[in-house]
């Protein structure tokens, strides 16, 4: 299985059988799953979602919006649940506006479920935590 570093960017080989929790990344030797979400941007954002084995879920967000900021605690301790099953990310709509233009964020927050690069799921608002595990593992 192929995983990105969260860190360096760097793509990883990790055996099917060893827990992926634990695998730490070849070129940087950080953990390759920190608990935390992983911030993007335009040039991250492809490598990611593209060249991850594993899914890919990513809030689109802006600093201004009341939601996202209620949201935002739920997605960190969500990141905690899913990894490494999952991969979370955030893409902050106001400093990347080409990436929320391609693929058309018109409310904010909005998820997208991403999976071998393409779009699996998606779903616009704030989510409590449950709902937010429930969403993302209900399109796995």
């Amino acid at each position: 299985m192929h995983l990105v570093c969260p860190h360096c960017d760097s793509i990883n080989r990790v055996a099917t059988g060893k827990p992926a929790q634990t695998a730490r990344c070849g070129r940087c030797h950080q953990a390759l799953f920190d608990g935390k979400p992983l911030a993007l941007d335009a040039q991250r954002f492809a490598r990611h979602i593209e060249r991850n084995d594993i899914p890919v879920l990513v809030d689109f967000w802006a600093p201004w919006c009341g939601p996202c900021k209620m949201m935002a605690p739920n997605f960190e301790r969500a990141a905690q649940q899913l990894a490494p099953a999952v991969r979370l990310a955030k893409v902050d709509t106001e400093a990347q506006p080409t990436l929320a233009s391609r693929y058309a964020i018109r409310s904010i927050p909005t998820l997208i479920l991403f999976r071998g690069g393409q779009e699996r799921a998606r779903v616009a608002g704030a989510l409590d935590l449950a709902a937010l595990v429930g969403w993302t593992r209900q399109h796995l």
